[in-house]
């Protein structure tokens, strides 16, 4: 076995910054500064422990940017070829940015930190990945979705717009209202019921819409979505699987030719 302290620095600091020691470190940097954001938003606890709660957000900040230029020095160019490494890279750069004049909006974006729980969480980390996974799929879905909407929020105008054109009275307008109407927020009492009681064969239109939109396709946004999730989990056991065979094999060839090694004496006698 190779002793540590022959190990070159930037071996032993890369070893170190993908140990699971290291990890659960930042994680709870993490959530420190999640809290120090929150507490921040409240006035009378800024008038009372501002100071230190500003003093906790500086070291949090000074953390990520030394973890970030520590593993900059180690993989050095190999580092952008992450892209994990990439989103902590721009979050910590988005944190630096000065939150001063017209750029005092980025102040409030520093909360984006927290996300950075999701780099170094793997459970975390296989949901983002099968969300990504899912995208060209939801594309297609999403397209589907868009030419529903347009066709019913042509209809609906046409239908509509003469007696409720502040819910019809153009496409944009019908859109929102037949997207309030999918999300069912309100829908039968805020909009159906009193355009029923001008026009009672309504619910032939908005029931149909309903049926397909709320129903059929974001049903099938979530099925695409758990199937991805489900393949990255049989990829992870796979991955698994055939880590834990070649370790086996290894230690079998080991075996074997310990064997050997002891057989070879006993056969010359």
């Amino acid at each position: 076995m190779q002793d540590s302290s022959a190990m070159p620095l930037t071996s032993r600091l890369g070893a170190f910054l993908d140990s699971d020691r290291f990890g659960r470190f930042i994680t709870i940097v993490i959530l420190i500064n999640a809290v120090t954001l929150g507490l921040e938003t409240s006035d009378n606890v800024m008038a009372r422990f501002g100071a230190i709660i500003s003093l906790l957000d500086h070291i949090c900040l000074a953390i990520f940017v030394a973890e970030i230029a520590l593993k900059l020095l180690v993989r050095r160019h190999r580092f952008f070829l992450s892209g994990w490494n990439v989103f902590d890279f721009l979050i910590v750069g988005i944190a630096l940015t000065p939150g001063a004049g017209s750029l005092s909006v980025l102040r409030a974006l520093r909360i984006l930190r927290v996300l950075r729980v999701i780099s170094v969480a793997p459970s975390l980390r296989r949901v983002v990945e099968g969300f990504i996974t899912a995208l060209p799929g939801m594309g297609s879905v999403f397209l589907l979705m868009a030419i529903i909407f347009y066709i019913g929020s042509v209809i609906a105008t046409k239908l509509f717009r003469d007696t409720f054109p502040e819910w019809f009275g153009d496409l944009g307008l019908s859109a929102y209202s037949l997207f309030q109407i999918m999300t069912l927020e309100s829908w039968s009492m805020g909009i159906v019921r009193p355009v029923m009681d001008i026009y009672p064969y309504a619910w032939a239109f908005f029931i149909p819409f309903i049926m397909v939109t709320t129903f059929a396709v974001v049903n099938l946004l979530v099925g695409l979505i758990v199937n991805s999730m489900q393949d990255a989990h049989h990829e992870e056991d796979g991955e698994r699987t055939d880590a834990y065979r070649d370790e086996v094999l290894a230690r079998l060839e080991a075996i074997e030719q310990r064997l050997s090694a002891q057989s070879g004496p006993t056969d010359k006698l």
